[in-house]
């Protein structure tokens, strides 16, 4: 079994991430189709981004929880 850091784990989801702009308002869209449910928005593209990483931690560390 490899060993994978926390930071690599979410670069991994990141290259599988979507971005689209918002259908009722003037935001980016980001999801990590690799993780259900995992989505959020940002003003741009780099805050949909940043808000991404949040919330692939934020599912990681739910997850772990409820082990």
């Amino acid at each position: 079994m490899k060993t994978v850091t926390f930071r690599k784990y979410i670069i991994e989801v990141l290259k599988n991430a979507i971005y689209e702009k918002g259908e009722s308002s003037n935001v980016i869209v980001a999801e990590a189709p690799d993780l259900p449910g995992c989505f959020t928005q940002g003003k741009n593209y780099e805050e949909a981004r940043e808000n991404l990483i949040d919330a692939i931690e934020l599912w990681v560390t739910v997850g772990l929880k409820k082990r």
